[in-house]
């Protein structure tokens, strides 16, 4: 009993597996529910965009066993170490894009021809023997994948899209090779032996351009892990035995004294033994003004060294630091979304039976009770009602409406990755906001400048801070450089410079002292404040603003706002969302008077200030337990795990590439109004596929009893599969049609 009792305490393991041979979301679901079933796995998720397992197991649990489970359902699950097993996934996403793009490249050179004789040329000579050999490869060899997977979902007893296609292309395929080789039998009996090798061709080579754009959206995905990664330096310099080497960053150990020189990036999680400088930390706080680091401050994996020098202390190094738990996270995350079955999936697993039911039941009706030429009669039915009730419409229904909903968001700088997005968006209930980036501009600059100085005096002291501001090496100073130098100022010679650590600058100019700092410089200089200047000063920083004086001859002749600017567009897009009932909340690294400062400039209630990238992460699967469809948008790196478990990430397009890579949709324009268009985007797609859907549906349902003879007691009429074929051409227009109407949706 203690040894099981030891046994379960042990904490479970999760890793992430690629998986072969899926291609469509049914086959995820089966992956899925055959993991969940093994012996020692606690929980499964398969992650059919980026063909993954997110499997958690006991220790001991045998990974050969899930593999060979995996194997005997027609699939593989892939046992390699991490970074292996990336590089391959890669080459393999890559070969599999290659593979399509040539198999559709050749369906629809070859299908053309076939379509050009079978509609306009159909009694030139040997018309029929050209089709045949130019339908053999197509349907066969190009499009033998179709065969393959509804072989794969017959023997689990479902249907899919792919038991349409490879039904109804074989069919009109065989009938129509029947009849090339023994056209006497139709002949004989006073029926016209049609030919369908247009129809079967024309469906293989429109599917598989489908399944290439599909794959070519994928092939662009999910570099965010390598770019992660390539946040770590390869090499660091060490101090070891009283000399400086360089070592591997994989042979750092925990107690390294290691050396960072400006520009260069922290190795590892530690602590500053010795130096000042200050660090960009954006990258973990989303703050874009860097923290000031001295002996015994913290420091992170992945951050940059601006410019002093610094020792360290290693901390945490290889798996344990923040940069690989973030890593790690966002890889997790990715993997975590259940897939969502198709529409069209799940459509079909009901139509699909039905179809065949009924064309099995039209050849039965024939056969018995059909009298003189039952069997040509039984035939025809039942070639009639599969073609048409072939797939192509059902098929275009969704991609259509997905296509021009993309090329649309597109037009107006949404860039949208995947239809998943697209489609579930209009569902959002709750929007989080990250604030520096998104909500702000995400670089500080100069909000607001006053002076106490008369008129005549101000030229010649601004060209005086410019000459210190460029001098001085806080990180503040160039948002006040930039400031004045953009108002046409030109920086003057100092005669002296002198910074005073953890107050600001001091300069002489012709004999004359300045200083330009914080309020304790100020008061250490016995430097005073008028109170128009005092009271602007409180205000400022009230509304979070970092307030920089000027002082020189007893006096503060100046101050300068300095803040992370609100962008004009935010207010407004913020109340655009509350207008479409969702609730809105901010996050931010920031503290929180500059929080509540920002909150209540854009008119949020709901915000949390000092948040880490998990606590954000956190956040949002707490709205999901709260049965929130949640939207996250954010631009950096820690924001990357909650883009990644968000229903619908968005990524501002000026934030970093690792966001955008994580994230589903890329506002281009880092405009907030643009969520709005993206919902409004989403809803008008989504009804035009349930539209497209239903006009496809309400075809069938006329269409497939016309097709089996219900006519025929009545009128004497019965559906020729050349028009069966036209009528399903027809439909396919009408839904092609319906989606360009997007083209010229007004968002």
């Amino acid at each position: 009993m203690a040894t099981l009792t030891k046994e379960k305490t042990k904490p479970a393991i999760k890793n992430s597996f690629p998986v072969d041979g899926m291609s469509c979301a049914a086959c995820a679901v089966s992956v899925e529910s055959m993991l969940q079933a093994q012996p020692g796995v606690q929980s499964a998720a398969v992650n059919y965009a980026n063909k993954t397992a997110l499997v958690e197991y006991t220790p001991g649990t045998d990974l050969r066993q899930l593999q060979k489970a995996i194997q005997d359902i027609g699939y593989d699950l892939l046992l390699k170490e991490e970074e292996a097993t990336q590089e391959a996934q890669e080459i393999r996403e890559q070969e599999a894009y290659s593979q399509i793009k040539s198999k559709t490249i050749w369906a629809v050179a070859l299908a053309l021809p076939v379509a050009v004789i079978g509609m306009f040329f159909h009694h030139m000579p040997y018309g029929n023997w050209i089709m045949l050999a130019l339908t053999l490869p197509v349907v066969f060899w190009f499009g033998r994948s179709f065969y393959i997977n509804a072989a794969k979902q017959a023997r689990h007893g479902k249907a899919n899209m792919d038991t349409l296609v490879a039904l109804s292309t074989g069919i009109a395929f065989l009938f129509s090779a029947f009849n090339t080789i023994y056209p006497q039998f139709f002949a004989s009996r006073g029926l016209e032996p049609h030919v369908y090798y247009e129809a079967a061709t024309v469906i293989v080579a429109f599917i598989l351009l489908g399944k290439l754009l599909e794959e070519r959206a994928k092939s662009r995905t999910s570099g965010a892990i390598k770019k992660l990664m390539g946040l770590q330096p390869k090499s660091v310099k060490a101090v070891r035995n009283g000399q400086e080497i360089e070592l591997p960053i994989e042979q750092v150990l925990v107690g390294d004294l290691l050396l960072i020189r400006p520009g260069e990036k922290i190795p590892v999680d530690g602590r500053v033994v010795s130096g000042t400088s200050f660090l960009d930390e954006s990258m973990i706080s989303g703050e874009p003004i860097p923290v000031e680091k001295k002996a015994g401050e913290p420091v992170f994996t992945g951050t940059i060294n601006q410019r002093g020098s610094l020792q360290i202390s290693a901390e945490k190094v290889g798996s344990e630091t923040l940069l690989a738990q973030i890593i790690k996270m966002v890889q997790e995350a990715q993997g975590s979304k259940a897939p969502v079955q198709k529409l069209t999936d799940k459509i079909a697993g009901i139509f699909v039976p039905v179809v065949i039911g009924i064309a099995l039941l039209s050849f039965a009706a024939w056969y018995f009770l059909g009298g003189d030429n039952n069997v040509t009669h039984a035939l025809l039915a039942l070639i009639t009602v599969l073609i048409i009730a072939c797939p192509c419409a059902l098929g275009l229904a969704t991609p259509t409406a997905i296509m021009v909903g993309v090329g649309r968001g597109a037009e107006n700088g949404i860039l949208i990755k995947d239809a998943e997005s697209l489609e579930t968006a209009h569902k959002l209930t709750a929007v989080v906001l990250d604030k520096t980036g998104t909500i702000t501009k995400g670089k500080p600059e100069v909000t607001h400048l006053q002076w106490a100085a008369p008129e005549q005096n101000q030229a010649q002291l601004a060209e005086v801070l410019l000459a210190m501001e460029n001098q001085s090496e806080h990180p503040l100073a160039e948002a006040v450089s930039k400031y004045f130098s953009e108002n046409g100022v030109k920086a003057v010679t100092l005669d002296h410079f002198e910074s005073v650590t953890g107050r600001g600058v001091r300069a002489q100019v012709q004999g004359q002292t300045f200083w330009l700092g914080n309020e304790k410089l100020m008061q250490e200089n016995h430097l005073q404040f008028s109170p128009d200047l005092a009271e602007t000063a409180q205000k400022l920083k009230a509304q979070a603003n970092t307030v920089v004086f000027a002082g020189t001859q007893g006096q503060v002749v100046a101050l300068v706002s300095i803040a992370d600017a609100i962008k004009e567009s935010s207010a407004q897009a913020i109340q655009d969302l509350q207008k479409l009932g969702l609730q809105v909340y901010m996050l931010t690294g920031d503290n929180a008077q500059t929080a509540a400062a920002v909150a209540q400039q854009v008119g949020l209630q709901h915000f949390k200030a000092e948040v880490m990238p998990q606590d954000k992460a956190d956040f949002i699967q707490e709205l999901h337990r709260q049965g929130h469809v949640v939207g996250m948008v954010g631009d950096g790196i820690n924001d990357s795990q909650a883009l990644a478990l968000a229903d619908v990430g968005i990524a501002m397009g000026r934030g970093t590439d690792i966001a955008m890579d994580v994230a589903k949709i890329t506002l281009m324009y880092s405009d907030l109004k643009a969520i709005a268009k993206a919902i409004k985007l989403s809803k008008a797609t989504v009804r035009t596929i349930h539209q497209n859907l239903f006009w496809a549906f309400i075809y069938n349902v006329i269409g497939i009893p016309v097709a089996a003879g219900l006519l025929y007691p009545i009128w004497g009429f019965l559906l020729d599969p050349m028009l069966a074929g036209a009528a399903m051409a027809l439909s396919s227009v009408s839904v092609v049609s319906n989606s360009l109407r997007l083209r010229t949706l007004k968002l």
